[in-house]
Protein backbone atom coordinates (compact mmCIF):
# COMPACT_ATOMS: atom_id res chain seq x y z
CA UNK A 1 0.00 0.00 0.00
CA UNK A 2 1.52 3.57 -0.84
CA UNK A 3 2.05 5.73 1.58
CA UNK A 4 -0.15 9.01 0.89
CA UNK A 5 -0.28 10.38 4.52
CA UNK A 6 1.06 13.71 3.12
CA UNK A 7 -2.59 14.48 2.66
CA UNK A 8 -4.35 13.92 5.40
CA UNK A 9 -5.62 17.46 6.10
CA UNK A 10 -7.07 17.20 2.12
CA UNK A 11 -8.74 13.83 2.52
CA UNK A 12 -10.07 15.03 5.87
CA UNK A 13 -11.99 17.87 4.17
CA UNK A 14 -13.63 15.77 1.62
CA UNK A 15 -14.73 13.21 3.92
CA UNK A 16 -16.54 15.36 6.37
CA UNK A 17 -18.13 16.65 3.38
CA UNK A 18 -19.35 12.93 2.27
CA UNK A 19 -22.51 12.64 4.13
CA UNK A 20 -22.83 8.70 3.44
CA UNK A 21 -19.43 8.41 4.63
CA UNK A 22 -20.91 10.36 7.73
CA UNK A 23 -23.99 8.15 8.31
CA UNK A 24 -21.46 4.95 7.75
CA UNK A 25 -19.20 5.95 10.60
CA UNK A 26 -21.99 5.65 12.88
CA UNK A 27 -21.95 2.17 13.20
CA UNK A 28 -18.67 2.61 14.63
CA UNK A 29 -20.09 3.95 17.89
CA UNK A 30 -23.82 2.30 17.61
CA UNK A 31 -21.63 -1.41 17.19
CA UNK A 32 -18.13 -1.92 18.27
CA UNK A 33 -18.23 0.81 21.13
CA UNK A 34 -21.21 -0.37 23.26
CA UNK A 35 -20.38 -3.43 22.68
CA UNK A 36 -16.69 -3.25 24.39
CA UNK A 37 -18.13 -1.43 27.28
CA UNK A 38 -20.31 -4.61 27.30
CA UNK A 39 -17.85 -7.14 27.19
CA UNK A 40 -15.76 -5.64 29.31
CA UNK A 41 -17.96 -5.70 32.41
CA UNK A 42 -17.43 -9.69 32.29
CA UNK A 43 -13.80 -9.34 33.76
CA UNK A 44 -11.42 -7.14 35.66
CA UNK A 45 -10.58 -5.11 32.81
CA UNK A 46 -7.11 -2.69 34.92
CA UNK A 47 -5.88 -5.90 36.41
CA UNK A 48 -5.91 -8.20 33.11
CA UNK A 49 -5.03 -4.99 31.30
CA UNK A 50 -1.68 -5.10 33.58
CA UNK A 51 -0.79 -8.35 33.07
CA UNK A 52 -0.95 -8.46 29.48
CA UNK A 53 1.26 -5.18 29.36
CA UNK A 54 3.57 -7.40 31.45
CA UNK A 55 4.16 -10.62 29.45
CA UNK A 56 4.64 -8.43 26.28
CA UNK A 57 6.98 -5.95 27.44
CA UNK A 58 8.57 -9.35 28.80
CA UNK A 59 8.67 -10.68 25.26
CA UNK A 60 10.05 -7.06 23.79
CA UNK A 61 12.73 -6.71 26.29
CA UNK A 62 14.34 -9.92 25.15
CA UNK A 63 12.39 -10.35 21.56
CA UNK A 64 15.89 -11.30 20.09
CA UNK A 65 15.69 -14.69 22.40
CA UNK A 66 12.03 -15.37 22.07
CA UNK A 67 11.91 -15.06 18.53
CA UNK A 68 15.15 -17.87 18.41
CA UNK A 69 13.22 -20.41 20.36
CA UNK A 70 9.93 -19.75 18.50
CA UNK A 71 12.39 -20.50 15.04
CA UNK A 72 13.89 -23.87 16.84
CA UNK A 73 10.74 -25.46 18.07
CA UNK A 74 8.31 -24.12 14.89
CA UNK A 75 11.83 -25.39 12.86
CA UNK A 76 11.92 -29.28 14.86
CA UNK A 77 7.87 -29.40 14.01
CA UNK A 78 8.62 -29.18 9.88
CA UNK A 79 7.66 -24.85 9.73
CA UNK A 80 10.19 -22.84 7.41
CA UNK A 81 11.06 -19.65 9.29
CA UNK A 82 12.35 -16.87 7.27
CA UNK A 83 13.19 -13.17 8.33
CA UNK A 84 12.99 -10.07 6.35
CA UNK A 85 14.41 -7.07 7.14
CA UNK A 86 12.37 -4.98 4.89
CA UNK A 87 8.83 -5.27 3.97
CA UNK A 88 9.84 -5.48 0.02
CA UNK A 89 12.02 -8.13 1.14
CA UNK A 90 9.03 -9.95 2.74
CA UNK A 91 7.42 -9.59 -0.22
CA UNK A 92 10.35 -11.11 -2.40
CA UNK A 93 10.32 -13.96 0.02
CA UNK A 94 6.43 -15.24 -0.51
CA UNK A 95 6.78 -14.80 -4.12
CA UNK A 96 10.02 -17.20 -4.10
CA UNK A 97 7.76 -19.57 -2.26
CA UNK A 98 4.88 -19.03 -4.58
CA UNK A 99 7.60 -19.78 -8.05
CA UNK A 100 9.49 -22.43 -5.84
CA UNK A 101 6.27 -24.02 -5.71
CA UNK A 102 4.77 -23.04 -9.17
CA UNK A 103 1.46 -21.71 -7.53
CA UNK A 104 -0.61 -20.25 -10.01
CA UNK A 105 -3.42 -19.46 -6.93
CA UNK A 106 -3.48 -17.69 -3.73
CA UNK A 107 -6.09 -17.62 -1.40
CA UNK A 108 -5.51 -14.78 1.90
CA UNK A 109 -7.41 -13.53 4.94
CA UNK A 110 -7.17 -10.58 5.90
CA UNK A 111 -3.19 -9.23 6.87
CA UNK A 112 -2.08 -5.87 8.11
CA UNK A 113 1.59 -7.05 7.31
CA UNK A 114 0.15 -7.88 3.86
CA UNK A 115 -0.73 -4.37 3.32
CA UNK A 116 2.43 -3.16 4.44
CA UNK A 117 4.20 -5.29 1.82
CA UNK A 118 2.14 -4.59 -1.22
CA UNK A 119 1.57 -8.16 -1.48
CA UNK A 120 -1.35 -8.86 -3.86
CA UNK A 121 0.32 -6.59 -6.49
CA UNK A 122 3.52 -8.31 -6.35
CA UNK A 123 2.10 -11.36 -6.78
CA UNK A 124 0.20 -10.32 -9.65
CA UNK A 125 3.20 -9.04 -11.01
CA UNK A 126 4.66 -12.27 -11.17
CA UNK A 127 1.48 -13.83 -12.87
CA UNK A 128 -0.08 -15.29 -9.43
CA UNK A 129 -3.97 -14.71 -8.93
CA UNK A 130 -4.32 -13.66 -5.24
CA UNK A 131 -7.73 -13.99 -3.98
CA UNK A 132 -8.75 -12.19 -0.84
CA UNK A 133 -10.95 -14.43 1.37
CA UNK A 134 -12.28 -12.44 4.25
CA UNK A 135 -15.35 -11.15 3.40
CA UNK A 136 -14.64 -6.85 3.65
CA UNK A 137 -11.14 -7.98 1.74
CA UNK A 138 -12.69 -9.66 -1.09
CA UNK A 139 -15.73 -6.71 -1.18
CA UNK A 140 -12.72 -4.01 -1.32
CA UNK A 141 -10.43 -6.18 -3.88
CA UNK A 142 -12.80 -6.28 -6.67
CA UNK A 143 -13.66 -2.49 -6.15
CA UNK A 144 -10.99 -1.75 -8.05
CA UNK A 145 -8.14 -3.23 -4.93
CA UNK A 146 -9.38 -0.18 -3.10
CA UNK A 147 -7.58 -0.51 0.65
CA UNK A 148 -9.33 -1.31 3.65
CA UNK A 149 -10.33 1.46 5.84
CA UNK A 150 -10.44 -0.32 9.80
CA UNK A 151 -7.55 -3.49 10.85
CA UNK A 152 -10.74 -5.05 12.00
CA UNK A 153 -13.46 -4.17 9.71
CA UNK A 154 -12.18 -3.39 6.78
CA UNK A 155 -15.48 -2.15 4.95
CA UNK A 156 -16.86 -0.02 7.65
CA UNK A 157 -17.01 2.81 5.65
CA UNK A 158 -19.66 1.50 3.16
CA UNK A 159 -23.56 0.46 3.52
CA UNK A 160 -25.44 -2.66 2.37
CA UNK A 161 -26.44 -0.37 -0.72
CA UNK A 162 -23.29 0.43 -2.22
CA UNK A 163 -22.74 -3.36 -1.54
CA UNK A 164 -25.17 -4.67 -3.19
CA UNK A 165 -24.48 -2.61 -6.17
CA UNK A 166 -21.03 -3.60 -6.25
CA UNK A 167 -22.16 -7.19 -6.11
CA UNK A 168 -24.32 -6.83 -8.96
CA UNK A 169 -21.53 -5.29 -11.36
CA UNK A 170 -19.26 -7.31 -10.39
CA UNK A 171 -20.62 -10.75 -10.70
CA UNK A 172 -22.97 -10.44 -13.26
CA UNK A 173 -26.43 -11.55 -11.13
CA UNK A 174 -29.36 -9.95 -9.84
CA UNK A 175 -28.95 -7.02 -7.22
CA UNK A 176 -29.78 -8.73 -3.73
CA UNK A 177 -30.23 -6.22 -1.16
CA UNK A 178 -30.45 -8.82 2.22
CA UNK A 179 -27.40 -9.50 4.31
CA UNK A 180 -28.08 -13.15 4.52
CA UNK A 181 -28.14 -13.77 0.49
CA UNK A 182 -25.47 -11.08 0.06
CA UNK A 183 -23.05 -13.43 2.11
CA UNK A 184 -23.89 -16.00 0.89
CA UNK A 185 -23.99 -14.86 -2.90
CA UNK A 186 -20.10 -13.67 -1.88
CA UNK A 187 -19.67 -17.30 -0.90
CA UNK A 188 -20.88 -18.82 -4.06
CA UNK A 189 -18.14 -16.74 -5.40
CA UNK A 190 -15.50 -17.51 -2.88
CA UNK A 191 -15.96 -21.34 -3.08
CA UNK A 192 -14.31 -22.57 -6.43
CA UNK A 193 -11.28 -20.62 -5.19
CA UNK A 194 -10.52 -21.98 -2.19
CA UNK A 195 -10.72 -25.60 -3.89
CA UNK A 196 -8.63 -24.19 -6.86
CA UNK A 197 -5.95 -22.70 -5.00
CA UNK A 198 -2.13 -23.59 -5.07
CA UNK A 199 -0.87 -21.60 -1.84
CA UNK A 200 -2.85 -19.96 1.49
CA UNK A 201 -1.81 -16.88 2.86
CA UNK A 202 -2.24 -15.42 6.47
CA UNK A 203 -1.03 -13.63 8.65
CA UNK A 204 -0.05 -14.14 12.23
CA UNK A 205 -2.03 -12.49 15.34
CA UNK A 206 0.81 -14.20 17.63
CA UNK A 207 3.86 -16.57 17.51
CA UNK A 208 4.22 -19.13 20.25
CA UNK A 209 7.79 -19.58 21.57
CA UNK A 210 6.75 -22.52 23.82
CA UNK A 211 5.22 -24.80 20.51
CA UNK A 212 6.14 -23.06 17.37
CA UNK A 213 2.60 -22.09 16.62
CA UNK A 214 1.25 -19.60 15.07
CA UNK A 215 -2.19 -18.03 15.88
CA UNK A 216 -4.86 -17.11 14.09
CA UNK A 217 -7.85 -15.17 15.21
CA UNK A 218 -11.00 -14.80 12.86
CA UNK A 219 -15.04 -14.63 12.64
CA UNK A 220 -15.66 -16.18 8.99
CA UNK A 221 -13.79 -19.20 9.59
CA UNK A 222 -11.71 -18.52 5.90
CA UNK A 223 -8.38 -18.87 7.46
CA UNK A 224 -9.39 -22.87 8.15
CA UNK A 225 -10.01 -22.88 4.14
CA UNK A 226 -6.89 -20.94 3.82
CA UNK A 227 -4.44 -22.92 5.93
CA UNK A 228 -5.84 -26.62 5.68
CA UNK A 229 -6.80 -27.10 1.80
CA UNK A 230 -4.06 -25.36 0.07
CA UNK A 231 -0.38 -27.62 -0.29
CA UNK A 232 1.61 -24.37 0.77
CA UNK A 233 0.96 -22.64 3.51
CA UNK A 234 2.37 -19.07 4.41
CA UNK A 235 1.41 -16.90 7.36
CA UNK A 236 3.25 -13.31 7.45
CA UNK A 237 3.90 -11.33 10.42
CA UNK A 238 5.45 -8.61 12.34
CA UNK A 239 8.35 -9.71 14.83
CA UNK A 240 6.56 -8.10 17.91
CA UNK A 241 3.65 -10.81 17.30
CA UNK A 242 6.19 -13.34 19.66
CA UNK A 243 4.84 -14.48 23.14
CA UNK A 244 7.37 -17.01 24.94
CA UNK A 245 4.34 -19.07 25.92
CA UNK A 246 0.62 -20.50 25.73
CA UNK A 247 -0.21 -18.90 29.38
CA UNK A 248 0.76 -15.47 27.67
CA UNK A 249 -1.79 -16.19 24.53
CA UNK A 250 -4.44 -17.19 26.99
CA UNK A 251 -4.48 -13.68 29.01
CA UNK A 252 -4.47 -12.15 25.06
CA UNK A 253 -6.67 -13.99 24.22
CA UNK A 254 -9.14 -12.47 27.10
CA UNK A 255 -8.78 -9.28 25.75
CA UNK A 256 -8.04 -9.24 22.03
CA UNK A 257 -12.05 -10.05 20.90
CA UNK A 258 -13.22 -8.23 23.79
CA UNK A 259 -11.15 -5.00 22.59
CA UNK A 260 -11.93 -5.70 18.56
CA UNK A 261 -15.65 -6.08 18.23
CA UNK A 262 -17.01 -6.96 22.03
CA UNK A 263 -16.76 -10.82 22.12
CA UNK A 264 -16.03 -12.79 24.99
CA UNK A 265 -14.28 -14.71 22.21
CA UNK A 266 -14.09 -14.90 18.34
CA UNK A 267 -15.97 -17.17 16.13
CA UNK A 268 -12.83 -19.05 15.08
CA UNK A 269 -9.39 -19.55 16.67
CA UNK A 270 -6.66 -21.61 15.00
CA UNK A 271 -3.36 -22.67 16.73
CA UNK A 272 -1.19 -23.98 13.74
CA UNK A 273 1.81 -26.25 14.30
CA UNK A 274 3.82 -27.29 11.14
CA UNK A 275 2.71 -29.08 8.54
CA UNK A 276 0.87 -32.01 7.84
CA UNK A 277 2.59 -34.87 9.35
CA UNK A 278 2.21 -38.95 8.90
CA UNK A 279 -1.18 -39.73 9.45
CA UNK A 280 -2.89 -36.37 9.03
CA UNK A 281 -6.00 -36.03 6.88
CA UNK A 282 -5.57 -32.72 5.83
CA UNK A 283 -3.00 -29.53 6.25
CA UNK A 284 -0.36 -28.19 3.80
CA UNK A 285 2.54 -30.02 2.81
CA UNK A 286 4.85 -27.31 3.17
CA UNK A 287 4.08 -24.77 5.87
CA UNK A 288 6.52 -20.98 6.05
CA UNK A 289 6.50 -17.86 8.35
CA UNK A 290 7.89 -15.12 7.40
CA UNK A 291 8.47 -12.67 10.27
CA UNK A 292 8.95 -9.19 8.85
CA UNK A 293 10.90 -6.28 10.78
CA UNK A 294 9.64 -3.25 8.22
CA UNK A 295 11.49 -0.83 10.61
CA UNK A 296 9.91 -2.65 14.19
CA UNK A 297 13.49 -3.04 15.38
CA UNK A 298 13.91 0.90 15.17
CA UNK A 299 11.40 1.37 17.94
CA UNK A 300 13.28 -1.43 20.59
CA UNK A 301 14.80 0.69 23.18
CA UNK A 302 13.55 4.24 21.85
CA UNK A 303 10.65 6.52 23.41
CA UNK A 304 8.22 4.08 20.99
CA UNK A 305 9.13 0.93 22.01
CA UNK A 306 5.36 0.85 23.93
CA UNK A 307 3.59 0.82 20.65
CA UNK A 308 5.27 -2.95 19.49
CA UNK A 309 2.67 -4.03 22.54
CA UNK A 310 0.40 -3.01 20.22
CA UNK A 311 -2.13 -6.32 19.26
CA UNK A 312 -3.60 -4.63 16.54
CA UNK A 313 -7.50 -4.89 18.20
CA UNK A 314 -8.68 -1.52 16.68
CA UNK A 315 -10.34 -0.25 20.03
CA UNK A 316 -8.38 3.02 19.75
CA UNK A 317 -9.77 4.16 16.16
CA UNK A 318 -12.93 3.41 17.21
CA UNK A 319 -13.13 5.58 20.51
CA UNK A 320 -11.34 8.29 18.37
CA UNK A 321 -13.06 11.31 17.70
CA UNK A 322 -11.03 11.95 14.94
CA UNK A 323 -11.51 8.41 13.52
CA UNK A 324 -15.13 8.60 14.14
CA UNK A 325 -15.53 11.49 11.43
CA UNK A 326 -12.82 11.44 8.82
CA UNK A 327 -12.49 7.11 8.56
CA UNK A 328 -9.56 5.51 8.18
CA UNK A 329 -8.68 6.25 4.15
CA UNK A 330 -7.94 9.79 5.02
CA UNK A 331 -4.61 8.67 6.84
CA UNK A 332 -3.59 7.47 3.92
CA UNK A 333 -1.34 4.46 5.14
CA UNK A 334 -2.14 0.73 6.26
CA UNK A 335 -2.95 2.28 10.38
CA UNK A 336 -5.06 4.45 10.61
CA UNK A 337 -6.31 5.98 14.00
CA UNK A 338 -4.43 7.10 16.89
CA UNK A 339 -2.05 3.95 16.18
CA UNK A 340 -1.69 4.60 12.87
CA UNK A 341 -0.78 8.23 13.84
CA UNK A 342 1.93 6.87 15.79
CA UNK A 343 3.18 3.86 13.48
CA UNK A 344 2.85 5.73 10.33
CA UNK A 345 5.27 8.32 10.97
CA UNK A 346 8.03 5.80 13.12
CA UNK A 347 7.85 2.81 10.42
CA UNK A 348 7.87 5.52 7.02
CA UNK A 349 9.07 8.63 8.24
CA UNK A 350 8.22 11.29 10.29
CA UNK A 351 8.67 13.72 7.63
CA UNK A 352 5.94 11.46 4.92
CA UNK A 353 3.42 11.76 7.62
CA UNK A 354 3.53 15.23 9.03
CA UNK A 355 -0.06 15.88 9.64
CA UNK A 356 -0.65 12.44 11.35
CA UNK A 357 0.63 13.38 14.89
CA UNK A 358 -1.82 16.27 14.81
CA UNK A 359 -4.64 14.07 13.79
CA UNK A 360 -5.46 13.52 17.28
CA UNK A 361 -7.58 15.70 20.24
CA UNK A 362 -5.47 14.08 22.82
CA UNK A 363 -8.81 13.48 24.56
CA UNK A 364 -7.08 10.32 26.15
CA UNK A 365 -10.10 8.34 25.12
CA UNK A 366 -7.52 5.60 23.18
CA UNK A 367 -5.56 5.07 26.25
CA UNK A 368 -8.24 4.19 28.53
CA UNK A 369 -9.16 1.69 26.13
CA UNK A 370 -5.90 0.13 24.52
CA UNK A 371 -5.61 -3.23 26.43
CA UNK A 372 -1.98 -3.28 26.25
CA UNK A 373 -1.81 0.11 28.36
CA UNK A 374 0.09 1.96 25.75
CA UNK A 375 0.05 5.90 26.78
CA UNK A 376 -1.24 6.88 22.52
CA UNK A 377 -1.64 10.82 23.10
CA UNK A 378 1.64 10.51 25.27
CA UNK A 379 3.24 9.35 22.18
CA UNK A 380 1.66 11.68 19.89
CA UNK A 381 3.02 14.75 22.06
CA UNK A 382 6.52 13.32 21.76
CA UNK A 383 5.90 13.35 17.80
CA UNK A 384 4.90 16.50 17.99
CA UNK A 385 7.46 17.54 19.79
CA UNK A 386 9.62 16.06 17.27
CA UNK A 387 8.51 17.86 14.61
CA UNK A 388 9.06 21.33 16.24
CA UNK A 389 12.65 20.35 16.87
CA UNK A 390 13.46 19.38 13.40
CA UNK A 391 11.48 21.99 12.30
CA UNK A 392 9.01 19.58 10.56
CA UNK A 393 5.85 22.47 11.01
CA UNK A 394 4.97 25.59 9.15
CA UNK A 395 7.45 28.28 10.01
CA UNK A 396 4.57 30.50 11.83
CA UNK A 397 3.03 27.68 14.07
CA UNK A 398 6.92 27.56 14.58
CA UNK A 399 6.81 31.17 15.77
CA UNK A 400 3.89 31.11 17.13
CA UNK A 401 4.76 28.28 19.97
CA UNK A 402 8.19 30.01 20.57
CA UNK A 403 6.17 32.99 21.44
CA UNK A 404 3.83 31.64 23.48
CA UNK A 405 6.64 29.62 25.39
CA UNK A 406 8.96 33.26 25.89
CA UNK A 407 6.13 34.87 27.42
CA UNK A 408 4.76 31.70 29.05
CA UNK A 409 8.01 31.44 31.53
CA UNK A 410 7.83 34.90 32.55
CA UNK A 411 5.01 35.42 35.07
CA UNK A 412 4.42 39.24 35.30
CA UNK A 413 4.81 39.32 30.87
CA UNK A 414 2.05 36.75 31.06
CA UNK A 415 -0.20 38.32 33.40
CA UNK A 416 0.46 42.07 31.29
CA UNK A 417 -0.20 39.81 27.57
CA UNK A 418 -3.45 37.97 28.64
CA UNK A 419 -4.75 41.58 30.38
CA UNK A 420 -3.94 43.13 27.22
CA UNK A 421 -5.59 40.34 25.18
CA UNK A 422 -8.93 39.79 26.95
CA UNK A 423 -9.44 43.62 26.57
CA UNK A 424 -8.70 43.73 22.64
CA UNK A 425 -10.42 40.60 21.91
CA UNK A 426 -13.98 41.60 23.69
CA UNK A 427 -13.72 45.25 21.50
CA UNK A 428 -12.87 42.88 18.35
CA UNK A 429 -16.28 40.72 19.61
CA UNK A 430 -18.58 43.86 19.44
CA UNK A 431 -22.06 44.06 20.77
CA UNK A 432 -22.83 40.20 19.38
CA UNK A 433 -20.62 38.42 22.20
CA UNK A 434 -18.89 36.24 19.34
CA UNK A 435 -15.46 35.94 17.70
CA UNK A 436 -15.87 34.53 14.02
CA UNK A 437 -12.18 35.29 12.39
CA UNK A 438 -8.94 35.89 14.13
CA UNK A 439 -5.66 35.82 12.64
CA UNK A 440 -3.83 32.80 12.07
CA UNK A 441 -6.76 30.88 13.51
CA UNK A 442 -8.73 30.37 9.77
CA UNK A 443 -8.64 26.44 9.78
CA UNK A 444 -10.23 27.16 13.47
CA UNK A 445 -13.44 29.59 12.53
CA UNK A 446 -13.88 28.26 9.55
CA UNK A 447 -16.26 26.38 11.38
CA UNK A 448 -16.88 27.71 14.43
CA UNK A 449 -17.46 31.12 16.45
CA UNK A 450 -15.67 31.84 19.58
CA UNK A 451 -17.72 34.06 22.48
CA UNK A 452 -15.74 37.10 23.36
CA UNK A 453 -13.94 36.99 27.04
CA UNK A 454 -15.75 38.80 29.73
CA UNK A 455 -13.12 41.43 29.77
CA UNK A 456 -11.12 40.40 32.60
CA UNK A 457 -8.91 37.22 33.08
CA UNK A 458 -8.98 34.31 35.02
CA UNK A 459 -6.23 35.51 37.27
CA UNK A 460 -8.52 38.63 37.67
CA UNK A 461 -11.13 36.95 38.39
CA UNK A 462 -9.75 34.46 40.77
CA UNK A 463 -8.56 37.60 42.70
CA UNK A 464 -11.85 39.00 42.65
CA UNK A 465 -13.51 35.76 44.29
CA UNK A 466 -10.80 35.54 46.96
CA UNK A 467 -10.97 39.36 48.42
CA UNK A 468 -15.12 38.55 48.43
CA UNK A 469 -14.07 35.57 50.47
CA UNK A 470 -11.43 37.65 52.74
Amino acid sequence: MQVQSMHFKARAGQKLADQRLQQNLKKLSTKFVSARADAMTEIDFPTTRAALKARRNRALENLDMWLDAFEREATRRGTTVLYAETTADAARLVADIARRHDVKKVIKTKSMVSEEMRLNAVLAEMGVQSVETDLGEYILQINDNEPPSHIIAPVVHKDKDEIADLFARTHHRERLTEIPDMTREAREMLRPQFLSADMGVTGGNFVIAETGSVALVTNEGNEGMCTVMPRVHVAVTGIEKVLPTLEDLATAMRLLPRSATGQKTSNYFSLLTGPRGPGDEDGPEHNYVVLVDGGRTGLIGGEFQEMLRCIRCGACMNHCPVYQKVGGHTYGWVYPGPMGSVLTPSYVGLDRALDLPQAATLCGECDSVCPAGIPLSQLLRTLREKQVERHLRPWRERAALAAWGFVARRPMLYALTTKLAVRVLERLGGDGGMLRRLPMMGGWMDTRDMPTPTGRTFRELYAASQSHLG
